[in-house]
């Protein structure tokens, strides 16, 4: 399984901070924000990893990741435009094209080992697996709505009237339809192509799995959500001061 980090976006929501820098290389904790997501592909075996980011920083994300880690076999892509998550997906489809692949945000934090995940669907028939969180704010993510038995029904991006408190966090593990899926895909109210239409589809051939997270899981992306995330990683001390 191949791994991707989406790492694009301008990270204005985090103001000044953004300024000079790449979102993903603001601090988390004790080090940069990228380093979670990477931390948690890593953690699965996963050493070819494609980055996609920004054109405006990317040269420091490459320069940090590339003397950071000289171990990884990286590929980087750079995101002209703000087209959303699956269009920035899209943009790594010769690297990843007849592979299943492991999808993460650059801003999502997790404190588990998904390594039986990975190795459970790496040996399945399943088109996608999606890993959901209980949220009190539904309306900031894309929110899943399952039936009695845990099954997901439908996938709402950012929906005004949310379905259920079921969040599909920012960790997504596809097969290789992932890149046919993107290409029918036509942009959404907000201007954007939405990796929640994809993920529609997969649930429409029924080739889905999910698992509802009990640990910790938080995005970055905002002042209070980095807040709440770094509270978490130093209080766990996930990476200690050398």
């Amino acid at each position: 399984m191949k791994g991707v980090i989406l790492a694009g976006g301008t990270g204005s929501r985090l103001g000044k901070l953004t300024s000079v820098l790449n979102k993903h290389l603001v601090a988390v904790g004790n080090v940069p924000m990228i380093e979670y997501p990477l931390r948690t592909l890593i953690q699965m075996g996963i050493t070819e990893i494609s980055v996609v980011t920004g054109a405006e920083h990317a040269g420091t994300v490459i320069n940090y990741l590339t003397n950071e880690h000289p171990d990884v076999d990286f590929t980087y892509k750079i995101q002209k435009e703000a087209g959303g998550i699956a269009q920035a997906l899209a943009l790594v489809e010769n690297v990843c094209k007849g592979e299943k692949i492991a999808v993460i945000l650059g801003d999502n934090i997790y404190d588990e080992d998904f390594s039986e995940a990975a190795k459970q669907f790496e040996n399945s028939e399943g088109g996608a697996k999606f890993f959901l969180k209980k949220v009190h704010d539904p309306k900031r993510f894309g929110v899943a709505e399952t039936d009695s038995s845990g099954k997901i029904l439908s996938i709402e991006e950012k929906p005004l009237e949310p379905k259920s408190d079921l969040a599909v966090t920012g960790l997504y593990f596809y097969d290789q339809t992932i890149f046919e899926k993107i290409r029918t895909l036509k942009p959404s109210a907000r201007g954007e192509y939405e990796i929640s239409d994809a993920n529609q589809e997969y649930l429409e051939e029924d080739k889905v799995s999910s698992v509802t997270l009990e640990g910790f899981w938080s995005d970055a992306g905002t002042p209070e959500s980095r807040k709440k995330a770094t509270e978490y990683v130093l209080e766990k001390n996930l990476f200690p001061m050398e």
